[in-house]
């Protein structure tokens, strides 16, 4: 299964955003996206869940060499930064809420007392409303979601940023677990982070995609050569 963007353009009034960007992401990868800020990397993802729509261009998926000429966003998972949650339900049951209306897409089901031990939100916590969540507990329910559902394209804004360390490596164990049915893509402005959990780094910069050398990844030269790349040119 590959995720294919060819030529996307996206632009803001005179001010473009995506210039042409094209790229191929292959399941059983972590792709991390890369880029200065503003330099339209949740712009991008917008595009591929489909809550914008791209000026010019393609978004599709081909499986076992056909290409669907349009993506299903039903197979888009989008965790998003500033996570966006019903508040007026208790941690508890929003969860009971995802979880029946997901039954179909979900495989080895768990309880849901044992999905939250997974993100380690106390007994008492689960059922209180969301509304009073922290910004972190609020990103931990998130992040859940798509572990449970699991759909083929996995899309996450600057995740992992605000979990304890606990939480953190468990969450990264479960996406290199999962990542060989999945394309997963994830943007962050941590290199360390990147250099950690992706296979492949994908680099956002005046408005076109480029792929990082692999080889490079876990070089000493890694971050130096990285912001040699995006400290060049004007960020669009």
């Amino acid at each position: 299964m590959e995720l294919i963007l060819k030529e996307l353009e996206k632009s803001f009034g005179e001010k473009y955003v995506l210039k042409k960007a094209s790229f191929r992401f292959k399941k059983g990868k972590i792709y991390g996206l890369l880029g200065r800020n503003g330099a339209g990397k949740t712009t991008l993802f917008n595009c591929i869940s489909g809550e914008l729509e791209q000026d010019n261009g393609m978004i599709m998926i081909s499986k076992n060499g056909q290409i669907e000429e349009k993506i299903e966003y039903s197979k888009v998972g989008y965790v998003f930064s500033e996570p966006v949650l019903p508040e007026f339900l208790t941690g508890y049951e929003f969860l009971k809420f995802y979880i029946d209306i997901n039954k179909d897409k979900i495989e080895n089901l768990l309880t849901i007392d044992e999905y939250f031990d997974i993100i380690k939100i106390s007994e008492e916590d689960r059922y209180r409303l969301i509304k009073g969540y922290s910004h972190g507990m609020k990103n931990k329910i998130q992040m859940l979601c798509f572990l449970i559902t699991r759909p083929p394209v996995i899309l996450l804004d600057e995740p992992l940023t605000s979990f304890d360390v606990v939480v953190a490596l468990e969450i990264k164990r479960l996406i290199k677990e999962i990542k060989s049915n999945h394309i997963i893509i994830f943007s962050t402005h941590i290199l360390q982070l990147a250099t950690d959990l992706c296979d492949e780094i994908v680099l956002l910069h005046n408005g076109v995609l480029e792929e990082v050398d692999s080889k490079l990844l876990k070089s000493p030269e890694f971050e130096e050569k990285i912001m040699e790349i995006l400290k060049e040119g004007n960020n669009a």
